[in-house]
């Protein structure tokens, strides 16, 4: 691991890290805010995934939630959203290829060489993380943003105890049903729709997943809304499986980190609630 830039903020460091990845065979960057602590203490963590065409940099730089987690104790991590380098195959669209990596582990070629960001995220860097930050990995929370949101919700549906917490900003919440998802998983994941499952917040409940509680916020006046992100499918599964979900719609607000930042210091807050020792 390398360090690419650190910077004092909030009484804590912002810093900014590089590896090789054995998971998606590149170089990964992600970026890492440590609240100051005293010597030997270990702090909870708060994983975040960010959307579309995004890296590690538009939470790191625009999500305004540094002085949040300071206050609170809380590591917060920000991985990228797709292996990138020159031999890394890509797709002309926004929505597809680097910058959408939709964290899966691809099975179709081209992207099955270096699309495995569903391992990179479950668990390549989380050993890092706790390896070479400290992180008490017995208290970890994840949020996302969009495609982030929908990793952060598939990633603690698949993985029951690892999370204490579970929170998104205007997740896609069922990529089988918009035209996002479905060009996503079917490059690649195939044409099989029983493969793609596992990378569907809604039908991983259905199909007996479950989370402690939920908090969404989702933007009234989003535009991708009715069309890409279908929020109402989640309300509607989780009140099914009785998952307590507490998803707020905000008026006015669209899909950007405007709307992000105007309640990321709510979701830290809901979190450290959740992390405490």
């Amino acid at each position: 691991m390398e360090q690419v830039s650190a910077n004092r903020s909030h009484g804590g460091t912002q810093g900014v890290y590089t590896h090789q990845s054995t998971a998606t065979g590149t170089a990964m960057t992600f970026s890492v805010f440590v609240p100051d602590h005293a010597p030997g203490a270990k702090l909870p963590v708060l994983w975040y995934l960010s959307g579309l065409t995004c890296t590690h940099a538009n939470v790191t730089e625009k999500g305004e939630f540094r002085a949040a987690c300071a206050r609170a104790g809380i590591i917060f991590v920000a991985p990228d959203t797709s292996p990138r380098g020159d031999d890394v195959p890509d797709d002309e669209g926004y929505d597809f290829g680097k910058g959408a990596g939709f964290y899966v582990n691809a099975t179709q070629a081209p992207w099955a060489t270096h699309f495995h960001m569903r391992d990179y995220i479950e668990t390549e860097l989380p050993a890092l993380i706790a390896a070479e930050f400290p992180a008490d990995m017995a208290r970890q929370g994840i949020t996302g943003h969009s495609m982030g949101g929908h990793g952060a919700l598939t990633i603690a549906l698949r993985n029951p105890g690892r999370f204490r917490s579970v929170s998104a900003f205007a997740p896609i919440v069922s990529p089988m049903h918009c035209q996002w998802g479905e060009k996503a998983l079917t490059g690649y994941l195939g044409a099989d729709e029983n493969a793609w499952r596992e990378y569907d917040a809604c039908a991983l409940i259905e199909d007996g997943a479950r989370l402690p509680d939920l908090l969404v916020d989702q933007g009234e006046a989003d535009n991708f809304l009715h069309e890409q992100l279908k929020t109402g499918l989640l309300v509607m599964a989780c009140r099914k499986a009785g998952i307590p979900a507490t998803v707020r719609m905000q008026p006015g607000y669209d899909h950007s980190y405007y709307f992000i930042s105007s309640f990321m210091a709510e979701h830290v807050a809901w979190h450290a609630e959740r992390l405490k020792a």
